[in-house]
């Protein structure tokens, strides 16, 4: 397994760790968004993040970290909603849930290896803020995509952009983890 595998797995857990965590304390509330009120929420967390990176102050106690961590989170739930369907009962099967979101997770890491082969890790070389402008790019294409009802000529799906939003939020937990355990070792 490469680095940027074992490093994605560790992601993915400390995401599920706290998604599970909600799903426990919400149950699947999540369940009656439709999937543009799910693009709206990542669009929020990204936008803040583009906010904090431009400005440097913080009025709010989250961190970009934070942020990543609820797109990756809302990336899967949107997946899982475009599967499913909207529901108005959010008593979920919470293994069954918990399923879903290991087997997008594991989509998403298996795309992200296929990625990586062609493009040769090249996030690896960008900066956080760059990245995360492709995620915002991502989230401007998805509302429009479903603004002409999730019709397109040439482009890729709403499930594609989810995954990169996913994928790319990740890259971004993996740096920010790096800088830290950098930090650590020059301490």
């Amino acid at each position: 397994m490469s680095e940027t595998s074992v490093q994605f797995a560790k992601v993915i857990s400390e995401c599920r760790d706290l998604f599970g965590k909600k799903l426990q304390d919400y149950g699947a509330a999540w369940r009656v968004l439709r999937p543009s009120s799910i693009t709206d929420q990542i669009y929020i967390k990204v936008n803040r993040i583009r906010t904090l990176q431009m400005t440097d102050k913080k009025m709010v106690d989250e961190s970009e970290e934070d942020e990543f961590i609820a797109i990756v989170n809302y990336s899967i739930i949107g997946l899982i909603q475009l599967e499913k369907g909207l529901s108005n009962d959010f008593n979920e099967n919470k293994e069954e849930v918990l399923s879903l979101y290991d087997q997008y997770a594991h989509e998403a890491q298996v795309l992200m290896e296929r990625k990586n082969h062609d493009y040769g890790e090249a996030w690896r070389d960008m900066r956080i803020s760059s990245i995360t402008d492709l995620i915002y790019q991502k989230v401007l294409r998805t509302k429009q995509i479903e603004d002409n009802q999730g019709k397109t000529i040439v482009s890729e799906g709403l499930d594609a952009n989810y995954f990169d939003m996913l994928n790319y939020a990740v890259f971004c937990l993996i740096k920010f983890s790096e800088k830290e355990n950098m930090s650590e070792t020059q301490k």
